[in-house]
């Protein structure tokens, strides 16, 4: 599964490379998703998931000498359903404001059952406890019904949407127009150096992962701590 999912790059390319005209004639549409939708005519869930994929790829090869690679998902919040889902509601209802956002994969397990699903909207931006799944729930779950949200550590999910997005965006958008880069797609690497900098440096850690190298990739960097000094209480180098 990719560090990023086809939502957060639909968000990211915003209104570039929609349509205002729905996929699938046979099926009713929801007005409010006019224009967040990636008009599939130019770019298929497919060719996004193959630019999630080289994303990935690329973001692996950056941070291989500190973490092992591929990065591996991990549960960092748990709650329930106040509501159940069922035909007659499609909607995610919790029991509290959740930190839920749009994109993220949560599981809804009852125990003997249970469903991946990934966030696409968030209908109660007040309370943040309504929620709506990019593809139909098809298991009825009842109220107490337990939600787990797995991830990827932060900012990898970003990473790879921001890379995915601007290769996206320079090739069916961008390169229509120019042939010179978009000063978006430029951008989007910058905000992505400056995250691959901080992981190299030590500033950002991967929670949950198991660190192999030190930071700077450079096994002849020794780090340096500080500690105070018990005996007469001054600050003395480790």
């Amino acid at each position: 599964m990719p560090y990023a999912t086809i939502v957060h790059v639909q968000r990211m390319l915003a209104q570039t490379l929609t349509s205002a005209s729905p996929n699938d004639l046979t099926q009713p549409i929801d007005m409010v998703k006019i224009g967040k939708t990636l008009d599939t005519n130019m770019v298929s869930d497919e060719i996004v998931n193959q630019y999630l994929q080289w994303a990935d790829q690329e973001i692996d090869g950056y941070i291989n000498g500190m973490y092992p690679t591929p990065i591996m998902q991990s549960s960092d919040f748990e709650t329930s359903l106040i509501s159940n889902i069922d035909e007659y509601n499609q909607y995610v209802i919790t029991d509290a404001g959740a930190p839920l956002h749009v994109g993220d994969i949560i599981i809804l397990t009852s125990g003997s059952s249970e469903e991946f699903h990934v966030i696409s909207d968030i209908l109660d931006e007040i309370n943040y406890n309504i929620f709506q799944t990019q593809e139909p729930i098809v298991i009825n779950f009842n109220a107490g019904t337990r939600l787990v949200r797995i991830k990827y550590p932060d900012p990898l999910t970003l990473m790879s949407a921001r890379l995915a997005t601007a290769s996206i965006y320079e090739k069916y958008f961008m390169a229509e127009a120019s042939g010179a880069k978009s000063e978006y797609g430029t951008w989007l690497r910058k905000l992505v150096k400056t995250d691959i900098d901080n992981i190299l440096s030590g500033r950002t850690i991967l929670y949950g992962q198991r660190k192999i190298g030190r930071k700077f990739c450079n096994p002849n960097i020794v780090d340096t701590g500080w500690k105070k000094n018990d005996n007469d209480n001054k600050i003395g180098e480790l």
